[in-house]
């Protein structure tokens, strides 16, 4: 079976075999989720506590989310639901508000009240979901619910909102929770697949070939068929680190800390893209600092895909934000421009230009031996940048994408942690 879009069901557009459509309006309501629902998209049977849905990209996660949370309101097995998701946006964006979303799978007659400014759905029978950000664990620590709906977990910045999360699935009898992801070999993931309550569904983007887009399907079987990019976001595979990985997850993992200590230096580092087409490398930006205990530490990552006068304003903004000492970037393709564009928005920002006489693998091997020594953190979870720079080997990168993120870390770690230059330790809070 497959399953139809509920705009092209409403639209009259079928959703592979013919007829389809036409037999579920005479047969029953087009919003009966069960009846066109694939196998694999319904609620397992069974005493489980988390139900584990990690699958490639497009496989219909999202709107199996969402129908679980209607199904569940609309029988009266929950009535206190969290609704969480990496960022307050995509909590909005995608779980509430998208084609897929609850607000778009509730019939009219049953479909709830969105209070953004109370971070609420109100059902008529009274049942509610609250909406939470993984971004701000401590908002999940109070709350008590008696279900909850959790999208792409992989990629949340901060494991403890999991953890609060499930500290307050302590309502009803059987407080469960619908986990919706594209594998990352993190250490959440590992730990939930173990644990004898998850239930795990598995699936790859392919299942759902019938309700994607030919240009779609097109583009991605071209560019990610057969890498180990496509066998994770496609195939929904949960892979193992690189053959003679310089990162390896573990040491990911290990270097994850919640919070970072007073910095005596902090420079943000920029890896310039040459275009700014839809289509370009993205222009890598970081802010590292240097703490006083000498460490080095990721701060933030805000790496785009912007115009040159784009991507130097968020350089900029994070300069400021994180009241950095400096601003450092590789010119070797930007040469001059590279520092127009910053003294276009600052012209009195300290910049140093670095230029790359080496290969990408061969500055990376001195930073991951800092990490092998515990003398680099990470003040959250950065997904892109450290997908990256697991796909850094001893002969080579192994990523179907260009390292920006990477790279920009590996420029600002340089300049704090290998330079034998150091500044004055003199910093203006």
């Amino acid at each position: 079976m497959v399953t139809a879009s509920l705009s092209d069901l409403m639209a009259g557009r079928d959703a592979g075999e013919p007829g389809r459509f036409l037999r579920i309006l005479q047969e029953g309501d087009v919003y009966d989720w069960h009846r066109y629902a694939r196998e694999k998209q319904q609620a397992p049977p069974g005493d489980w506590r988390v139900w584990l849905v990690r699958t490639g990209r497009g496989w219909g996660k999202t709107r199996l989310g969402a129908e679980w949370v209607r199904a569940e309101v609309e029988s009266g097995r929950r009535g206190r639901i969290a609704l969480v998701a990496r960022t307050a946006a995509d909590t909005r964006d995608v779980m509430i508000e998208g084609q897929s979303g609850i607000l778009s799978v509730c019939p009219p007659w049953n479909r709830p009240n969105y209070e953004p400014s109370k971070r609420r759905l109100t059902w008529d029978n009274g049942a509610m979901a609250t909406t939470y950000s993984a971004d701000e664990p401590d908002l999940l620590r109070g709350p008590q619910h008696d279900g909850a709906w959790a999208d792409e977990i992989a990629s949340w910045r901060f494991p403890d909102a999991w953890h609060m999360l499930m500290m307050g699935l302590r309502l009803g009898d059987n407080p469960q929770v619908v986990a919706t992801t594209t594998p990352r070999p993190i250490k959440l993931l590992r730990d939930l697949m173990a644990q004898p309550s998850t239930v795990t569904v598995t699936g790859s983007t392919f299942e759902n070939e019938a309700n994607l887009p030919q240009p779609f399907l097109e583009e991605i079987i071209s560019r990610y068929q057969g890498t180990r990019l496509g066998r994770q976001e496609l195939m929904g595979e949960l892979l193992d680190d690189v053959p003679g990985a310089l990162w390896t997850r573990q040491m990911i993992e290990d270097c994850f800390i919640a919070e970072a200590p007073d910095m005596v230096r902090v420079v943000v580092a920029i890896d310039p893209a040459v275009t700014s087409g839809e289509e370009s490398d993205e222009t890598g930006i970081v802010a590292v600092g240097k703490g006083v205990d000498g460490h080095g530490y990721l701060l933030a990552d805000a790496s785009c895909r912007l115009t040159p006068d784009g991507w130097g304003r968020r350089a900029l903004e994070l300069y400021r934000t994180y009241k950095a000492d400096r601003v450092i970037a590789e010119v070797n393709n930007g040469g001059d421009l590279v520092e127009r564009v910053i003294r276009t928005v600052d012209a009195d920002v300290p910049f140093t230009a670095v230029r790359a006489s080496r290969g990408k693998h061969v500055r990376a091997e001195p930073i991951a031996a800092l990490y092998e020594q515990s003398r680099v953190h990470h003040a959250g979870s950065f997904e892109v940048l450290e997908d990256q720079l697991c796909a850094f080997a001893t002969d080579g990168y192994m990523g179907s994408d260009s390292p920006d993120h990477a790279d920009a870390l590996v420029w600002g770690l340089s300049e704090l942690m290998l330079s034998e230059e150091i500044e004055p330790n003199i910093r203006l809070l």
